[in-house]
């Protein structure tokens, strides 16, 4: 048991790259020690619990665009091409009155938009980010990315202090770091690409045009640097565009 929770506060300080580890007493890191093992081990049931109370704290703090309004209807016909489910998943999908150019999607369904990022792209744009966001669903990086939120917000207490088993009654505050720390999450290189890749699928199969791909990165490519998934991306959006380029000129 000693290895175990010694190991636990190990990938604690190596997962969470934190600069101060040494400054946690030998209780708080055993305590976040753990919580950030058990993170590792979030089951498929585990990581849609947490998704579903984050993603419901979000939009209570959120302000979402109504049912009547463009951006909703905008939204209510580029999900109808998209499919209504992922992977057996049922996929919802809101509109954030937010003026930052981003998009993000949870294990459990959860897609939003932001309105920033469909101010700046035509549908077909915002259908290729969203088949992207799409992608990380199914290839199982938001299931890696939060666990990687669970085990980031363990390492500031917010979730170890509080004493309670995994994604159960966590506090509103709790849910909303947890959702802060996904939304900022980092993908790797090859996740990006595969994501793109599977966005390139996924609007093949369902009859939608892929160009949108291809200038919805040409459109973040200006604004790559800035903060957020979004927009600190690898690789950069224009070496994506230039993928989805390639594969476009193999088909033809």
């Amino acid at each position: 048991m000693q290895l175990r929770t010694s190991f636990a506060v190990a990938a604690l300080c190596s997962a969470t790259l934190l600069v101060g580890c040494e400054s946690f007493s030998t209780d708080a890191m055993m305590q976040s020690g753990m919580t950030a093992f058990n993170a590792a081990t979030l089951s498929d049931e585990d990581v849609k619990s947490m998704s579903d109370q984050s993603c419901a704290q979000m939009d209570a703090e959120a302000q979402i665009a109504g049912p009547d309004s463009v951006y909703s209807e905008r939204l209510a016909t580029i999900a109808n091409n998209l499919g209504s489910q992922i992977d057996g998943t049922p996929v919802n999908y809101k509109v954030y009155l937010d003026d930052e150019p981003n998009a993000w999607a949870m294990a459990n369904g959860c897609v939003r938009v932001y309105s920033g990022l469909m101010d700046m792209m035509n549908d077909n744009e915002v259908e290729g980010v969203l088949g992207h966001e799409l992608g990380h669903v199914a290839l199982g990086h938001s299931k890696s990315a939060m666990q990687t939120a669970y085990a980031t917000s363990a390492a500031r207490g917010a979730l170890a202090a509080s004493g309670n088993s995994v994604a159960t009654a966590l506090s509103n505050s709790q849910l909303g770091d947890l959702g802060e720390k996904f939304v900022n999450a980092q993908f790797s290189q090859s996740q990006e690409t595969a994501a793109d890749n599977f966005s390139f699928d996924l609007l093949g199969e369902r009859g939608v045009p892929r160009e949108g791909l291809v200038t919805a990165f040409e459109k973040l490519a200006s604004l790559d640097g800035g903060e957020g998934s979004m927009l600190s991306s690898h690789p950069g959006s224009s070496e994506r565009a230039e993928n989805i380029r390639e594969r476009l000129a193999e088909e033809q």
